[in-house]
């Protein structure tokens, strides 16, 4: 192996070490590891492809810290879990037809709102408040839609279920970011397996990303128990701020093309 390759192998596994870290705490490890792997000159769909495998290692490191702490059970969110995995595979089956170009307008714009929410939003913290939907009624219908955006396009998807969480299900932060790892694993299991049939996925790298990972996961999620809404709250806020920010930032992007920049 050259020098440059294990070089830029060695750069892959300290972006998924942060990426494992960030997604832990606020979702958006993404933001880090898509484009690394594209500087690396892996082509955009077996970056995706591979991404979808490396973040599950990220997802279940998370999720394991956060059930240890009996922070969410995992058999009661098992069903979620499955839901979100459906709606990963249908999203990541539809992502050849959806118009990306719907997507990646409003995305940003959403990602923004949702960061002002929660940047503004008095009384937002670690405790639980009004739940407006039931388990059944938010695991039918909330998770298996982002699920699908999530298999379709996937940046904020861990935003779009911590809004979730919060708004619908009435969870606090801490316990919104530890389902949200569960649930966030089963769409992006889901989508995997329809990009690993497809031959997307590039196994030696994404198992090696997977590993940095594991490992980034398990130091943020034992910071967000922790400190909890301390640190999840402002690392969401500037998370969703950074990936609407690199989004818009894309000279393709629709917004920058009918402004003229």
């Amino acid at each position: 192996m050259s020098d440059i390759a294990f070089q830029l192998l060695f750069l892959l596994f300290l972006a998924a070490i942060f990426a494992g870290f960030v997604d832990s705490i606020a979702g958006g490890g993404g933001l880090i590891t898509i484009p690394v792997l594209l500087i690396a000159g892996i082509p955009p769909l077996e970056s995706i492809a591979t991404n979808k495998l490396q973040s599950q290692f990220g997802s279940a490191s998370a999720t394991i810290a956060y059930a240890r702490k009996g922070h969410v059970k995992l058999k009661e969110q098992l069903p979620m879990a499955v839901m979100a995995a459906l709606g990963g595979a249908i999203g990541a089956l539809l992502a050849s037809i959806v118009p990306a170009e719907f997507l990646t307008t409003a995305i940003p714009f959403l990602l923004v709102a949702i960061a002002i929410f929660f940047a503004i939003k008095p009384n937002l913290g670690d405790l639980e408040s009004h739940r407006r939907v039931t388990p059944f009624v938010f695991g039918l219908t909330a998770v298996p839609i982002v699920g699908l955006y999530d298999g379709v396009f996937g940046p904020g998807a861990g935003s779009f279920y911590m809004l979730g969480f919060v708004l619908l299900a009435g969870f606090g932060l801490l316990k919104a970011t530890a389902h949200t790892k569960l649930i966030n694993l089963g769409s992006n299991f889901g989508s995997f397996l329809v990009f690993a049939a497809s031959g997307s996925v590039l196994w030696k790298i994404g198992l090696m990303m997977g590993v940095g990972q594991f490992i980034g996961a398990q130091i943020g999620s034992r910071l967000a128990m922790r400190n909890g809404a301390k640190i999840i709250k402002p690392l969401l806020v500037i998370s969703c701020i950074a990936l609407a920010t690199k989004l818009i930032a894309n000279p393709a992007h629709p917004v920058r093309i009918w402004l003229g920049f």
